[in-house]
């Protein structure tokens, strides 16, 4: 049976929301309701639309464990965040950014950008030493400026010990900033506890949000070290003073909001987030993982297909990469998709990424189906 929120095509088996995730079905009725009442009354509901946003505010700082709402910023999506800490940071020629060799274009494009100023790209083989942590650590010296780090590696599945990372970046007086697109709505997580300095994430995957807007969280000693690199009016202290004679930087993350706010994406973002926050983000981490367990036993016992996900790694992720025995990746990708199974070509494998709606029955279902590929 069919989650209630989620009524997709009964023919559709949806396991890629590590890549673009479905709209509940109260985030579809929220954006037709803002567009209704767009369409017969205009802006005249303005204030009400702000306290949505204030509203997609708060849940995004009790989804990170942010100290308060002053921390949390609405940007375009990741790659923005990241340019903001990229370009904000003060360089010198010789400085380095530690990272590794498993990230997403957007956590390492921009670093490499910075090479015209001298600026060194560091990429630690994660699985060099047996911990990816002390891979990180020993590239690692006097020069280094920030660690950054997707929280879960899109590619493997495999998460990093943010509160290890985190350690080691207080001891050693080094900025830490976290691309955790692969966590947030999935897994539990507290920025607090891992002591980061920079967290960014876009809605549209495992938060099952929008695409086109995302977080920026910013610790508040971090956030005054970064010189911004966008100005409008909207990211002054008074932002309703048009005569801006003079204006000042807001005090907290907003000032990283030069413009006017994507109210359509806020109110389908914070009717997403409203159901993951009714659920609870320790119910919805069991359940995906219970999943995720389910999908390993499952290929792990499997005379066809082979499991390239760690099965014992310490901490969980919601990823999971196969591969067929006989058949390789792009035809076993293609039979999937033309069986409506809904995944993703990633890595040395095939990746299924569940959330926790999915059944048990689609998820059987699914593996049954990459076995009999032919």
């Amino acid at each position: 049976m069919s989650h209630p929120e989620f009524p997709l095509n009964a023919d559709l088996i949806y396991l890629n929301h590590a890549a673009v995730a479905p709209w509940p079905k109260r985030t579809a009725q929220a954006v037709t309701d803002f567009a209704e009442q767009n369409c017969h009354y205009g802006s005249q509901f303005y204030l009400q639309w702000l306290e949505t946003e204030k509203k997609l505010r708060q849940q995004l700082a009790a989804l990170l464990n942010a100290p308060s709402t002053a921390d949390i910023a609405l940007v375009k999506n990741t790659s923005e965040a990241l340019s903001f800490v990229a370009y904000g940071i003060d360089w010198r020629s010789g400085d380095n950014i530690v990272s590794s060799n498993e990230e997403f274009p957007s956590n390492r494009i921009v670093w490499q950008s910075l090479s015209d100023q001298g600026v060194h790209f560091r990429e630690a083989d994660l699985h060099h030493t047996n911990s990816p942590e002390q891979a990180l650590f020993e590239q690692v010296d006097s020069h280094t400026r920030l660690i950054t780090i997707s929280s879960i590696q899109f590619a493997s599945g495999l998460r990093l010990d943010l509160d290890k990372i985190g350690r080691f970046c207080r001891e050693h007086d080094i900025l830490f900033c976290v691309d955790a697109i692969q966590s947030l709505g999935c897994v539990q997580f507290d920025v607090q506890r891992c002591q980061a300095d920079f967290v960014m994430a876009d809605g549209h995957k495992w938060m099952l949000g929008p695409e086109g807007l995302g977080v920026f969280y910013s610790r508040k000693s971090a956030r005054e070290k970064l010189k911004l690199t966008q100005y409008g009016w909207h990211m002054i202290a008074d932002t309703q003073n048009y005569e801006n004679k003079p204006w000042k930087i807001h005090p907290t993350a907003k000032r990283f909001e030069c413009g006017s706010p994507n109210m359509l994406g806020i109110h389908a973002w914070s009717a997403s987030l409203s159901l993951l926050l009714e659920n609870g983000m320790n119910k919805v981490e069991q359940a995906v993982f219970e999943r995720v367990d389910f999908l390993v036993q499952r290929i792990l016992h499997s005379p066809h297909l082979q499991l390239l996900s760690a099965p014992d790694a310490p901490l969980k992720s919601a990823i999971v990469i196969f591969r067929h025995n006989t058949l390789d990746n792009p035809a076993l990708f293609e039979t999937l998709s033309r069986q409506n199974i809904a995944c993703a070509l990633r890595g040395a494998g095939i990746r299924f990424s569940p959330h926790f709606y999915n059944s048990f029955e689609e998820l059987d279902k699914a593996v049954t189906a990459a076995e009999a590929a032919v």
